[in-house]
């Protein structure tokens, strides 16, 4: 009769990694679509003043959905998208700290340790930057400016298209605060992460075995 404790861990050499990639992206992709508008709605519920404009997650919905329609729940999506790059540096750093480690240590706890921690400070180093330019994003609306800064249509009064946006946003970071100003948050993001990533995948493998040895 098989063992059904003997759990074979899955390691980097293991995966097929064109699948992982392209699954892994179209997944969060998914779920990122879904999800979005409130992420927006979150943020601009956040920075506003007491109820100056929304007074609630509802009726911010249905503001922000008469003043620029469906594409105004999605403000700053297309940069925010590059965070999927994170995700998958994310686990393909894990991975392969877990392979380095291994040369050194085969206890599963030291491998999934450093390895977590060490995820979590790449993806965040990522991260960072690109939701700074997508709040900021968020923060676009007509009429009554919202956050520190403000993109300017062009002389037609039509707008700017999504990625003039952008470019207009990171160009005022630029002059504001330079480069720092890309990374407002990142040690405080560090402090997060890092250690609840380097917690979290030790006591993954943890709770998995003692799970199974209850099978």
């Amino acid at each position: 009769m098989e063992d059904k404790r003997n759990i074979q861990i899955i390691e980097w050499e293991h995966l097929d990694k064109k699948k992982f990639y392209v699954f892994g992206v179209a997944m969060t992709m998914m779920i990122r679509v879904s999800v979005y508008p409130f992420t927006l709605i979150r943020t601009r519920l956040q920075v506003q003043k007491g109820k100056s404009l929304y007074h609630g997650t509802f009726d911010a919905f249905i503001k922000i959905l008469r003043a620029d329609g469906v594409t105004g729940l999605y403000r700053g999506f297309l940069v925010n998208t590059f965070t999927l790059i994170s995700g998958q540096c994310y686990v393909t750093t894990y991975e392969l700290t877990r392979k380095f480690v291994a040369d050194y240590s085969q206890s599963n706890t030291v491998k999934s340790l450093v390895a977590g921690g060490s995820a979590s400070l790449v993806a965040q180093s990522i991260t960072v930057p690109i939701d700074v330019v997508s709040q900021h994003l968020m923060m676009q609306r007509k009429g009554e400016k919202m956050g520190r800064f403000q993109v300017r249509g062009n002389p037609k009064g039509q707008g700017v298209v999504a990625f003039g946006q952008t470019k207009d946003i990171i160009r005022q970071i630029l002059r504001a605060d330079g480069l720092r100003g890309f990374y407002r948050g990142y040690v405080a993001s560090l402090l997060t992460y890092i250690p609840n990533s380097a917690v979290w995948w030790p006591f993954y493998h943890f709770y998995a075995d003692a799970a199974f040895q209850w099978l």
